[in-house]
């Protein structure tokens, strides 16, 4: 068997630290519009999904990330490498909920968050474009956000949120809102992160609850052993970073590249 990667636990379930981003599986390149249609146009189906899945899995890198109702060939996959391997894959679900304060809104989110649980996603961490949308500075708060974790914990699921501010992570805390995770974009360029690296870091080291941190890479824009060495190593042994691959060689690459950092050794680069 294949080294298995370290774990943590997010309010008792078992997540790998390296979780399965799934920008270079849905067309989300952050380079340009043909780069989109590049990824799109190789995994255009659940059976394309599955070697990139597998090669993860292998190493036990068992958790994923995605906002699986904008992809059924995805979910189709994950249930299918289960099966093939005889493995749990946990989904960890970002919802592009409809944050608007109507009765109307919160039947479209509440139907959406339900849909998540159907499709068996453990966890769900509202979208960070929603949960951006609701924070209000002034008032050291995010308004509504209640609303939408008791959607989330009426369904089955353990709540979070995704956000590119770090302050959220902040209120998040300081209102005591039931949040058991964050996401949190991090990276050593500071690639679409507001403020310092090193204001970012120091969020992460006094967050609450484990973090998940996200375009550890910059989208491509630095080497991986140089985004994973400094992503592990500035962050704390309970937080995750999620990591995309294009192709299952990538994926090897990543991973050995993170248990050499967490190991503290040269990794395999040739």
């Amino acid at each position: 068997m294949e080294k298995q990667f370290p774990r943590t636990q997010v309010e008792g379930v078992s997540l790998s630290r390296m979780l399965i981003g799934t920008n270079w599986l849905l067309g989300w390149s952050h380079t340009s519009p043909s780069a989109d249609e590049m990824i799109k146009r190789r995994y255009d189906s659940a059976q394309a999904f599955k070697p990139v899945l597998e090669a993860f899995l292998r190493h036990g890198v068992d958790t994923i990330m995605a906002p699986f109702a904008l992809s059924p060939e995805l979910t189709q996959a994950v249930k299918e490498t289960e099966q093939h391997l005889g493995r749990e894959i946990i989904m960890v679900e970002t919802p592009h909920l409809n944050v608007e304060d109507t009765p109307q809104a919160r039947r479209e989110a509440e139907r959406l968050v339900k849909a998540a649980a159907k499709r068996g996603a453990r966890l769900c961490l509202i979208h960070q474009c929603k949960t951006d949308a609701l924070i209000d500075r002034n008032l050291r708060q995010i308004p509504r956000l209640d609303d939408y974790t008791k959607m989330i914990r009426d369904a089955g699921m353990v709540p979070g949120l995704s956000t590119h501010v770090p302050e959220a992570v902040t209120y998040s805390d300081e209102n005591g809102y039931d949040v058991q995770t964050y996401i949190q974009i991090f990276n050593c360029m500071g690639f679409l992160m507001p403020i310092e690296i090193e204001t970012v870091a120091s969020t992460i080291h006094h967050a609450q609850k484990p973090v998940i941190t996200i375009k550890a890479m910059a989208a491509g824009r630095c080497s991986p052993y140089v985004g994973l060495t400094f992503s592990w190593n500035a962050i704390r042994p309970q937080d995750m970073v999620t990591v995309g691959a294009f192709s299952p060689q990538e994926a090897e690459e990543d991973i050995g590249i993170s248990l050499a950092a967490l190991e503290h050794r040269f990794p395999h680069l040739g």
